[in-house]
């Protein structure tokens, strides 16, 4: 149910987006495929068919305007998830879903940017106050359940990206150094160690002309940063400074 109406809605946006917008071209299929890579998700194996049987189960409460609601399992069976399994469940069923019809269009250059936001941003979907309070209280279990998923399937979800970025997940910051490094398609995880020197008001971060790009009065969701080794090599450097200036000794 909760799926069908986001459909719905989204269509109703972009629709409307468009009509508004009658100069926007169709961007090249090169940033429309990585628009679609950086939307993409990871789903978690554990406990998935438990997980994915309870949430089929779920009826969900629309809000009064009907444009909002929550699709949440009851306490009762929250609880009796293991810790596992509400990653799981977060990982592929944020409760809270909303209208948002500022929808941000593909970039004709998106493949060749480093964006200041993550794409999921913003979207119709989000982590209720609950889940949000067991990705942050379990923060460590969480970072090693990224790391262990990730390995496997060799790719990061933007909902992984966001929970290390709701956790503060500093302490990742080498491992997804050594994860973008590997291949440097995921230009995304630029983005999360920006996201992570933002959050943790890293001075040289926030002094730089970088920040002020992307994040100051003039910066929104859709500003970026052209990739170019420059650039890219001066986020890993302060990336690292910081995880070395947190780090205990």
């Amino acid at each position: 149910m909760k799926q069908s109406l986001l459909l719905l809605l989204f269509y109703t946006c972009l629709f409307g987006a468009q009509a508004q917008d009658a100069a926007y071209q169709q961007p090249p299929k090169a940033a429309m495929a990585y628009r679609e890579f950086r939307q993409k998700t990871t789903v978690p194996p554990y406990g998935l068919d438990n997980v994915k049987k309870q949430i089929a189960a779920i009826k969900d409460k629309p809000g009064e305007s009907g444009d909002e609601g929550i699709s949440a399992l009851t306490d009762t069976v929250y609880q009796s998830l293991s810790l596992r399994e509400k990653f799981t469940y977060a990982m592929i069923h944020p409760e809270m879903y909303a209208q948002n019809c500022d929808i941000n269009m593909i970039h004709a250059n998106e493949h060749k940017e480093i964006f200041g936001y993550l794409v999921s941003e913003g979207d119709e979907e989000t982590w209720s106050s609950r889940q949000l309070d067991f990705l942050r209280s379990n923060r460590d279990s969480v970072m090693a359940l990224i790391r262990e998923s990730a390995n496997r399937s060799r790719r990061m979800g933007v909902n992984y990206k966001n929970a290390l970025v709701e956790i503060d997940g500093w302490e990742m910051i080498p491992y997804l150094i050594d994860f973008y490094t590997a291949d440097k398609k995921d230009k995304d995880l630029l983005t999360v160690l920006m996201l992570l020197m933002k959050r943790g008001t890293f001075m040289p971060f926030i002094r730089s002309a970088s920040h002020k790009r992307l994040y100051g009065i003039d910066g929104n969701h859709e500003t970026a940063l052209e990739y170019n080794s420059a650039n890219e090599a001066l986020i890993i450097a302060r990336a690292r400074a910081y995880y070395k200036e947190r780090k205990p000794a």
